[in-house]
């Protein structure tokens, strides 16, 4: 099929074989494996999953591709076909027995909704390899000191280990988005990074930490915090006073909300 991609949906289609076969070596496709594949496209990569894994559900929000694809795959008894929005998608409803491995080619725009979508899905989830613009993917693997660290990179991290495995010329995409990708791994945490008094609290300091990335973190706070428990806490954990957010460790974060929480 050569269905014309759709710019509305972000659709660009993986068109080297190379990185395909990379792509099922990677993420270790394995005949024991359910997987959920997140924007089937023309059906490249999945053709390759149907033919290893025990079951595979490909979730597609294209009607012409849907249509498509369920026509190809009729035959194939461990292969459903779901004409979807993902981010509507009840994984629990089809896998039931998790564990499940997520694998997609996941539209631009849509990226981060996808990512909190599946964070929000952790029980059901093993593993996600998702490929990604490059840029937004340093911005999921970035440690503490680098200036791609944000809020996304801590909330990510808190629940999972993020791993660029290798990088993906704009070349092997039809049509050629204008930057490159990388193909990401989230290793699911069994428990998340820390141990924490108050979640809900705890994400609030991040992203409010991030709000003004150019400011210190006791100016960043100013509103939030009582500048006397910055002071105590900056002592206690022996941190610099002027320490910025993107160097704060995601335990310095979590440090931070607890010592707060418990006053």
């Amino acid at each position: 099929m050569r269905s014309k991609p759709k710019k509305y949906l972000g659709q660009v289609f993986l068109s080297n074989p190379d990185i395909l076969n990379k792509i099922i070596i990677a993420a270790g496709v394995a005949p024991g494996d359910s997987v959920l594949e997140i924007g089937s496209g023309r059906g490249e990569l999945t053709r390759k999953i149907a033919s290893l894994a025990k079951k595979l559900v490909a979730v597609e929000l294209d009607r012409d591709l849907y249509n498509f694809l369920k026509e190809d795959f009729k035959h194939q008894a461990n292969v459903e076909i779901i004409h979807r929005d993902i981010l509507k998608f009840d994984i629990g409803a089809y896998f039931k027995q998790g564990p499940v491995k997520v694998i997609g080619n996941v539209p631009y725009y849509i990226s981060s909704d996808i990512i909190e979508y599946l964070l929000k899905n952790l029980n059901y989830i093993d593993d996600a390899y998702l490929m990604l613009q490059k840029e937004y993917a340093r911005r999921l693997v970035a440690e503490a000191g680098s200036s791609e660290r944000g809020s996304l990179s801590c909330f990510v991290q808190f629940f999972t280990e993020p791993q660029i495995l290798f990088l993906v010329k704009k070349g092997s995409f039809r049509p050629a988005p204008k930057v490159d990708s990388a193909f990401v791994r989230l290793k699911i945490r069994k428990q998340p990074a820390f141990s924490l008094k108050d979640e809900k609290f705890f994400f609030k300091l991040i992203r409010t930490s991030f709000t003004q990335r150019r400011k210190t973190l006791k100016n960043s706070l100013i509103r939030l915090v009582p500048e006397a428990r910055l002071r105590d806490y900056f002592r206690i954990f022996h941190l610099n006073a002027n320490i910025r957010p993107q160097e704060m460790r995601l335990e310095d974060f979590a440090n931070l909300a607890n010592y707060l929480s418990s006053a």
